[in-house]
């Protein structure tokens, strides 16, 4: 059978359907996957030539994009289910030699991508990447119905919107891990970084996520179901136990950055922070994992389509914010920037 698939991705939000379709399919298989993506070149625009000369930082971030975001949550997607994985991002602006070169390079076996179309034959209207892949590769190809070929229903609409928040934070605590790991083997202290993940998880899902699970998702599954009442009870512990190892570690690094000056922490400091880190990361992969498993499940046999409507429209709006509005576009910004950050670093 298939050993190695690749699986190409755009930024769109119903993209999120097919990591999900494609990392269960590998499970099946046992397969291996790498993830895709396309970053335009912004070098070769004129746009991109006047930011390069007059703000050459501006141009490394938006140059950077977006691909490096897109991987990273498709990538934690495929760790919560141990898949063997990696990610690959191109600059260029023809999607589909891309994916077959990257196919080739590979040794892929597959090609599983979405075909970004209306439903039926109009999926594969000449012109589109999806066809343009099935006209020159040799390679089979998996077409899977994502987008709007299937239409969704409430609940599917709404898990969709939560998996894709969730693999956001695997994917910044997977940076945490991996910081850890790397006071432990000597390295210097990435304090810049560390601080901004710490930004991130407090100002996104402590104060945004987390209570939208209790006030809607857990509250509505509590309204129908018993069965869940001790499940529910330890998640809503384990927010409270995890800002409480978030403070720990602002406590932490707040200390560092006062007692900068006096030069590189100590042996034992190292090890108090990539031990608390870890404790942190510990946590919230349990956590996810049990929401995932467990909670979206019983969810699914037990609400209504009414409550997974209200559950949808309540994780894409809280409050005054709106999904695409000014903040909810700085928290994007600053998860992008998060992931950049994090794979300049692997490639240093």
């Amino acid at each position: 059978m298939y050993g190695h698939i690749l699986v190409p991705l755009d930024g769109s939000e119903l993209a999120t359907n097919l990591v999900t379709q494609a990392v269960e399919f590998a499970g099946t298989l046992g397969a291996r996957v790498t993830f895709f993506t396309m970053r335009e070149d912004y070098s070769s625009s004129s746009e991109g030539a006047l930011v390069r000369t007059m703000s050459p930082d501006v141009y490394a971030e938006v140059a950077a994009g977006e691909a490096n975001a897109i991987i990273a949550k498709a990538m934690a997607a495929a760790r919560a289910l141990k898949l063997a994985c990696e990610g690959v991002v191109r600059t260029g602006t023809h999607a589909h030699e891309l994916i077959l070169q990257v196919a080739a390079e590979r040794g892929c076996d597959l090609i599983y991508m979405a075909s970004h179309g209306r439903r039926g034959l109009k999926a594969l209207l000449p012109g589109s990447q999806t066809q343009k892949v099935l006209a020159h590769t040799t390679l089979p190809v998996l077409v899977a119905t994502v987008e709007t070929n299937v239409a969704s229903s409430a609940s599917e609409a709404a898990i969709a919107i939560i998996k894709d928040e969730h693999r956001t934070i695997a994917a910044v605590i997977h940076g945490l891990r991996l910081l850890a790991a790397r006071l432990r083997g000597g390295d210097a202290l990435e304090l810049d970084l560390l601080e901004q993940m710490l930004h991130y998880i407090r100002s996104y899902p402590e104060a945004l996520h987390h209570p939208k699970e209790e006030q809607y998702l857990f509250a509505r599954l509590a309204q129908r179901t018993g069965e869940t009442a001790g499940l529910i009870a330890t998640l809503v512990a384990q927010h409270r136990e995890g800002d409480a190892l978030l403070a720990e570690l602002e406590v932490q690094a707040a200390s560092l950055r006062e007692g900068g000056a006096a030069g590189a922490p100590g042996n034992d400091t190292r090890a108090r922070l990539a031990d608390t880190i870890d404790r942190f990361v510990d946590a919230q992969w349990q956590h996810l994992s049990t929401e995932e498993k467990l909670i979206l499940p019983a969810a699914q046999r037990h609400l209504t389509d009414a409550d997974w409507l209200a559950i949808e429209a309540a994780f894409r709006a809280n409050g005054e914010l709106r999904r695409g509005g000014p903040q909810d576009e700085a928290y994007k910004r600053l998860f992008t920037r998060l992931m950049n950050l994090a794979a300049e670093r692997r490639a240093a």
